[in-house]
């Protein structure tokens, strides 16, 4: 339940009298109402925001505490629940038109299961090693002023952009309706030895001059802490990229894996030993 201001909710004075507070609230509610907007989730989720402010401004022990604690020490004792427990919407809802509801929007009606609770979004970070093996989190989410946690489990090659559904964990539903849910999403720690693109890693690889030439054999690092032989053909050239397939990333709840790319580099002394500018001599003299 995000901190708001319910004044502001409902486009009204801290001065306003219950029946202006009342009248504002009718005002938007024949605007918003689901009866009104058909399936429309922005008008849905307004309707929920001042149906919450009009619970607690028409409320005066409700309203007294929240003037005198504020939004957040307010919503530390009072969760969604408390805020439309026992309340009843059914004579503004019937005035309005919208006899559905007459049965008691604020609990004891059926259709006020339609209105589900807000959709939460939790960011995790994970490390590649995370990533490609797949893990155990536990979080912990504040419900209207409580502490729950929630033990989550990350399944392989959860990247950047991928989302977990957790159904029901998420705000709960006004007027008594279902809770909304959580969605985890990935946020991949970067890491010192290779580069995430999807699925797909890369690294670097420094060889000598010579060896590009006359073609050498390197160890290559893998996201599972192995190492793996790669052969560098005789004649690569400076920025080659060269695939080690299904050496990357898991796919998400697939059987496939990314790819592993080697940038070839050459590494060029600044300075050459005596030795090594006659070797270069030579090579030039030999057409190199």
């Amino acid at each position: 339940m995000a901190d708001q201001d319910y004044y502001s909710v409902l486009g009204v004075d801290k001065t306003a009298t219950p029946e202006e507070i009342k009248k504002a609230y009718r005002k938007l509610a024949m605007k918003y109402h689901p009866d009104k907007t058909k399936g429309d989730k922005t008008a849905e989720e307004k309707f929920k925001k001042i149906s919450e402010a009009y619970a607690v401004l028409s409320d005066s022990k409700k309203k007294q505490e929240y003037d005198t604690f504020g939004s957040t020490g307010f919503q530390q004792r009072y969760s969604q629940e408390d805020i439309f427990r026992n309340f009843d919407f059914s004579d503004i809802f019937r005035d309005l038109g919208f006899g559905g509801f007459s049965t008691g929007f604020g609990g004891r009606g059926r259709r006020q299961q339609h209105i589900k609770g807000s959709d939460l979004i939790y960011e995790i970070p994970l490390t590649l090693e995370e990533v490609a093996a797949g893990t155990n989190k536990t979080i912990s989410l504040q419900h209207g002023g409580r502490s729950e946690q929630v033990s989550i489990k990350i399944p392989k090659g959860m990247i950047e952009g991928k989302k977990l559904r957790l159904a029901g964990k998420g705000e709960a539903g006004p007027f008594g309706g279902s809770p909304g849910d959580l969605f985890i999403k990935a946020k991949m720690i970067k890491d010192p030895v290779f580069e995430a693109e999807g699925y797909d890693l890369f690294i670097d690889k420094t060889v000598k001059i010579s060896e590009a030439l006359m073609g050498t054999e390197v160890s290559i690092p893998t996201v599972k802490g192995k190492e793996v032989a790669l052969k560098i053909p005789q004649g690569t050239q400076h920025k080659t990229k060269m695939r080690l397939a299904g050496m990357g990333l898991p796919k998400m709840n697939s059987t496939e894996k990314g790819d592993l790319f080697v940038r070839i580099h050459l590494k060029i002394p600044k300075k050459l030993t005596e030795e090594q500018k006659k070797a270069i001599e030579k090579l030039t003299e030999a057409g190199l």
